[in-house]
This record gives structure tokens, C-alpha cells and sequence, in this order.
């Protein structure tokens, strides 16, 4: 009794820190895009996590994974509330064997095994109700524990996925480390107003290691020019490829894989599993590849730059070319406005 009583004077609090009553959804596109805002959801997250148990950045994690799916793949995960993350198709949320896959009612649900649950207090457990929807999640995986290895057990029973669990411990270590939401800041990979050239080279042809595909762009510049990162990330591969010769790649909280390879070395500083932040130098310019470890001067100094979007279960390359145009763009102009003051 004690427990139901705490759950619903969080949820009626969750319903006024939104603005709104517990039980309404957004009267308006308007109202749906400020309830999506970071500081609304960041107020979410931090009364679901007096529900749940789980810290608001987990929770907050498990909500962006969801989105970084959506995004990948929007015709298979439609976006069921305003804003939440989570997709869950009709037999997921009612239960498999509920004979009534509209089912709203929290106690059936919960005795077909379904994943709707009640958050926002309205007595329904309803898919269009962001809360209900982060809830749900939440619910589901704080069921294994409070300890870290408890929610990477209840990540992989949820998703049955490996790089899900991974995924989502390393959005909860970027949101942890730097305390917010809003971490969309981005920059060159190489410091704007030096010398450097690029075109378009997605898709050409490639000899050294058999035929394949250009996946990136190509940054001439002279050896040793500091390589940054374009993204806030968690460093997911530091070393020697074959190919990419020293190379580091950093995932994002879009789901993307960031790859720079070809450096003449690496910041000392740097480890497997650590934070960065957009600007922060990674390494060097260089020409080392194609070959074993150590191997460098096959072709120019070059930095080649690839990205990758996570679709779940397999990445696919997509042209970084646009991105970095506009980001160079983007940069130039701040570096104007700044001299301008």
C-alpha cells in the first residue's frame, strides 16, 4: 500500500513539473515540442527515477536508444507518443496472449505479460502517453536491481541484444559525465583556418585489401595536424587496423560511429571508455596503414573520416561529406563572429 501510494504521489508530481495534469497529453503540436524540450524531459526522467529506482541519466538513456532506433529505421518503430523513445507494437505492450490487443487496464496487462504499465496515474496504461511509455521501459529494467550489472541484466532482457547493453551504459556515462541533456555541440576534425584540402570521395574505388568502397572522406593536411573530435562520445576502439592504420572511433548519443583513422599517433591521455567533448584533440595527422602495426608512408598525409549509424543489430556507412561541410560552415562562422567582437 505503501509503495502504490508513493507511485501515485510521484506520478500526480511528475504530471505538474510537466505543466499539465497527470492524466492529459499535449493539447497541441506546440505543446508536444516544449513537452520534448530538454528540460521537460530532463523533469521526466527525474520523477521516473523516484518511481523506478533507476538513476535519471539510465533512464534517460534508455529513452535516447529508442530514439537513435526511430531514427534508423522510422517506417518499423512509428513514434507512438510526443516525444518518448519507446516503440512497442500491440502485442508487446497488451501481452501476447491477451485476447484484447487495445487492452488499456494495467492489471490484465501485467497478467498477459505485457510491458504497459500505469505512470502517469490516469488509471490506464496507454502507448500514446509519453510517461506511460517511459514507465513501461524503465519498469521493465529496473525489475533486475539497482547495481550496474543489475541494469545491464535488465537492458539485455529487454533488448536480447548485446550492443544494446552497450549502447545504452555508454549514453548513461555521457548524460552522468556531463550532466545534461543538450550534448548536440559538434566541430571540425580538423582545426578550421589551417591548411587543408577535401572533396567527395564516398564511394570510389579502393585497391590495397582486395575491391571495395570508399566509406568516408578524405582531409589532406600536413602531417602532424591535430585531429579532433566532431562529437561529445564515448571512445569505443583505440589501435592498429590493417587498413586504417592507427585509428579511434567514438560513438555518439545519435547512435553514430565516428572513425578517423591513418594518425601518426594518439593523445597519451586517451582511453578506451573515456568521454569526449566536441574540439578535444584525439591525435595526429599522419599516413600510417596498410599494412602491419607500424607501417606508415604508402600514400599522403591524409586524415580519413567515415561515420556510421547503429541499426540495431548491424552499422551502415552513410557520405560524412554534407556533415562536414556544414559543420566546417558552422565553425568558420563562429571563429568570425568572435574576431567581429
Amino acid at each position: 500500500m505503501k509503495k502504490w501510494m508513493a507511485l501515485t504521489a510521484a506520478a500526480m508530481l511528475l504530471g505538474a513539473s510537466l505543466g499539465q495534469p497527470a492524466h492529459a497529453a499535449p493539447a497541441s503540436e506546440a505543446d508536444a515540442k516544449e513537452a520534448g524540450a530538454p528540460e521537460q524531459r530532463r523533469a521526466a526522467y527525474g520523477q521516473l527515477s523516484l518511481m523506478t529506482g533507476l538513476d535519471w541519466e539510465q533512464i534517460a538513456a534508455l529513452d535516447q536508444y529508442e530514439r537513435t532506433l526511430r531514427k534508423a529505421r522510422p517506417k518499423a518503430r512509428p513514434k507512438l507518443g510526443s516525444w518518448a523513445g519507446l516503440y512497442a507494437s500491440p502485442e508487446q505492450w497488451s501481452g501476447a496472449t491477451n485476447p484484447d490487443p487495445s487492452d488499456r487496464n494495467p492489471d490484465s496487462i501485467r497478467f498477459f505479460g505485457g510491458i504497459g504499465r500505469d505512470g502517469d496515474g490516469d488509471g490506464k496504461a496507454d502507448p500514446s502517453s509519453d510517461i506511460d511509455l517511459l514507465y513501461a521501459q524503465a519498469s521493465a529494467v529496473a525489475r533486475f536491481g539497482g547495481t550496474a550489472d543489475d541494469f545491464s541484466i535488465g537492458v539485455w532482457e529487454f533488448y536480447h541484444n548485446q550492443r544494446a547493453v552497450q549502447r545504452v551504459n555508454q549514453f548513461t556515462l555521457l548524460y552522468r559525465t556531463f550532466g545534461r541533456l543538450d550534448l548536440d555541440g559538434s566541430a571540425f576534425p580538423v582545426p578550421v583556418g589551417t591548411d587543408y584540402s577535401y572533396r567527395s570521395t564516398w564511394g570510389t574505388a579502393r585497391g590495397w585489401g582486395g575491391h571495395r568502397t570508399h566509406e568516408g572522406t578524405d582531409i589532406f593536411a600536413g602531417h602532424g595536424l591535430p585531429v579532433r573530435s566532431t562529437c561529445y562520445g564515448v571512445i569505443e576502439n583505440m589501435g592498429w587496423n590493417a587498413y586504417g592504420g592507427w585509428r579511434i572511433g567514438i560513438r555518439d548519443l545519435d547512435n553514430r560511429y565516428h572513425y578517423y583513422a591513418h594518425l601518426s599517433g594518439f593523445d597519451k591521455s586517451l582511453r578506451c571508455g573515456m568521454t569526449v567533448e566536441p574540439g578535444r584533440t584525439l591525435g595526429w595527422v599522419g599516413s600510417s596503414g596498410y599494412g602491419k602495426p607500424g607501417t606508415s608512408g604508402k600514400f599522403p598525409p591524409h586524415l580519413h573520416y567515415g561515420i556510421y549509424r547503429d541499426r540495431g543489430m548491424i552499422e551502415w556507412a552513410f557520405d560524412p561529406y554534407p556533415l562536414l561541410r556544414q559543420w566546417e560552415k558552422a565553425e568558420a562562422k563562429a571563429k568570425k563572429a568572435r574576431r567581429g567582437r
